[in-house]
């Protein structure tokens, strides 16, 4: 009866609140004092605003004795004296099955004028760590991505993760709204990082559709929003991911992009006092994309997370740092040409510089057979593009060649495909033995 009586007591006692105060303000970096020794990184704090709402912040750094936080929001009417509550050591969400058809912000809230979200049976955190290599399980058999080309060329198996690189208009958002259309994935979860804002709905209404946002979540923060805001829309969305892969489903995990995400944490680490390393990028840049994306793949005992992660290439650079690093991560890449696009086939996919780890071993043997004749006449004709357009190459002169240009128009009718078109994963074996045969 004492035991019980004691436990009453315990529970009626107030949770601990601890109150820090705004030292500094620079720029967005917010120096808070009195409750560093208590705070982490992560950890989630609530500052007044005078003649506002508090803004939601989260602890970035250290500078002696004071914790480093960055807003999620606006700092008008923040001043030094603010009162800076903890509200949590780690950010976490909790999702749901009702999520689906839903649209996410990156801190776990409803923003799609509907009711708010349902609370899941268990938490899970926002920042986790990817389950441990050595227990996870193999990756699957072929997934159907609805995409000709690659459901051929650069095949992509359940738990895979594959990177989608292309400069600025080559039809890239184009690809990522054909994969969320026609994928055979159970369940679509979809990061718009840094999206623009006219384009989130123009996304929901036409490229997924009532039908393809019933079997979606997607989480959203726009290029307007804070760095923070989009840097945790990106590891929602693994959250997310998660949830459902612990469900015994096959996630297909669309994320654009990776490069905004890259973005978003420079500013981080810049603001937190980090030296600016390869073209400005500071170190923990290149240590947050591997805890992000190798949370995608293969569970435990059940359940995928397919990733396809775009990557907005600077310049047409392939070599610039953050494709550099995403391509070393990740079990293969798909290659936007720019030159491609320019002559009007779509998608624009580069079939010779693109690669999927899961070959050969995921095909059987006359499949790669097939595969590999048609990678061979598009290479052979690749070498000698050049010397036919300008007339130099006379029939005749190379049997190699002379192949490779019978079979130019067909293979190129081939890899287009429309927007409103979808293609079966085997069609593609059977059209191309029949180009072929």
């Amino acid at each position: 009866m004492s035991l019980d009586r004691l436990a009453d007591d315990i529970g009626r006692i107030a949770p601990l609140r601890l109150t820090g105060r705004v030292a500094a303000v620079q720029g967005l970096l917010l120096e808070i004092a009195g409750i560093g020794r208590f705070l982490g990184i992560g950890a989630r704090l609530t500052v007044a605003r005078r003649g506002a709402e508090p803004v939601s912040c989260e602890v970035v750094g250290f500078r002696g004795d004071r914790a480093l936080a960055l807003p999620f929001g606006g700092l008008t009417g923040v001043g030094v004296g603010s009162e800076a509550r903890l509200v949590q050591q780690d950010a976490a969400v909790s999702p749901d099955m009702a999520w689906l058809g839903r649209v996410v912000s990156g801190t776990g809230h409803a923003r799609d004028g509907g009711p708010p979200l349902a609370t899941g049976p268990r938490p899970y955190l926002v920042h986790g760590d990817p389950p441990p290599a050595e227990m996870r399980d193999r990756m699957g058999a072929k997934i159907d991505l609805g995409i000709r080309a690659l459901n051929t060329f650069v095949t992509c198996c359940r738990g895979q993760r594959m990177g989608i690189f292309a400069g600025s208009g080559v039809g890239k958002s184009m690809l990522m709204s054909m994969l969320a259309r026609y994928s055979g994935a159970d369940i679509i979860v979809i990061g718009l990082i840094g999206e623009r804002g006219r384009e989130v709905q123009d996304f929901l209404a036409d490229t997924l559709g009532p039908e393809g946002l019933a079997r979606s979540v997607v989480v959203v923060a726009t290029s307007d929003e804070s760095a923070l805001l989009r840097r945790q829309a990106a590891f929602m969305t693994m959250t997310v991911a998660e949830f459902f892969r612990d469900q015994g489903l096959d996630v297909l995990c669309l994320m654009d992009s990776v490069t905004r995400f890259a973005q978003a944490q420079r500013e981080i680490g810049l603001a937190g006092g980090e030296p600016p390393a390869t073209r400005g990028y500071p170190p923990t840049v290149f240590s947050e994309l591997p805890r992000l994306l190798e949370r995608a793949g293969p569970g435990m005992g059940g359940g995928s997370i397919t990733g396809l992660f775009s990557v907005l290439v600077e310049g047409d650079d392939h070599n610039e740092p953050i494709s550099d690093a995403v391509r070393g991560i990740l079990d293969g890449h798909i290659t936007l040409d720019r030159s491609i696009a320019e002559r009007g086939r779509f998608p624009a996919i580069n079939i010779l510089r693109s690669v999927s780890r899961a070959l050969p071993g995921c095909n059987s043997d006359d499949e790669n057979v097939l595969v590999g004749r048609a990678r061979r006449l598009m290479a052979t004709y690749e070498d000698m593009a050049d010397m036919i357009r300008i007339g130099a190459y006379r029939r005749g002169s190379n049997p190699e060649v002379d192949e490779a240009i019978a079979y130019r128009d067909r293979l190129e009718a081939f890899l287009t495909q429309g927007v409103r078109e979808q293609a079966q994963l085997e069609q593609g074996y059977a059209e191309l033995q029949q180009i072929l045969g």
